[in-house]
């Protein structure tokens, strides 16, 4: 073979295969999809709280279950954050900040933090820090990350730990 012959075959473009409509629409190899969604506030005066639902659809074998949905105040998402900063080895992204001016209505105007321009700005923040989360895979392996999403009640008397898979 003449060293041309040889430079131009080095040179070709690889073979693909075209994609089918099929291939297309059907589902991705390994997806992990989480939204928070539907606050909801209960009670009244102080006793006052949102809280939102949180739903995930996954087909990562390292997930027990492969559809769920709980409900998690803004504390739970703080007790998650704190216990992946103290046990996983990732840098855990910041939640959206508190209320602090919103806490008393008379101060910032309006219902306070029950406002649903606030709620729902929370809603948006809580889902961005949920999947830059979960989106780590060494996050995906934390036992409190499974009990936060799987698990109608967060047990904070859990010992922190990975999950295995068999």
């Amino acid at each position: 073979m003449s060293t041309s012959t040889q430079s131009a075959a080095s040179i070709q473009r690889l073979q693909h295969k075209r994609q089918t409509l099929d291939d297309a629409y059907s589902p991705p190899a390994n997806f992990l999809e989480i939204d928070v969604c539907n606050p909801e506030t209960h009670g009244v005066n102080k006793d006052r709280y949102t809280d939102y639902e949180v739903r995930m659809r996954t087909n990562l074998p390292v997930f027990r279950l492969k559809e769920s949905s709980v409900r998690r105040r803004y504390s739970e998402f703080e007790w998650l954050r704190g216990e992946l900063e103290r046990d996983s080895k990732i840098v855990v992204p910041k939640l959206p900040g508190k209320a602090l001016r919103l806490q008393l209505p008379f101060r910032g105007g309006g219902d306070g933090r029950f406002d649903d321009e606030f709620i729902e700005e929370r809603r948006r923040g809580l889902e961005d820090f949920i999947n830059k989360v979960t989106g780590h895979p060494l996050a995906q392996n934390e036992k409190c990350l499974h009990m936060f999403l799987q698990e109608q009640t967060v047990d904070r008397g859990y010992v922190p730990g990975k999950v295995r898979t068999t």
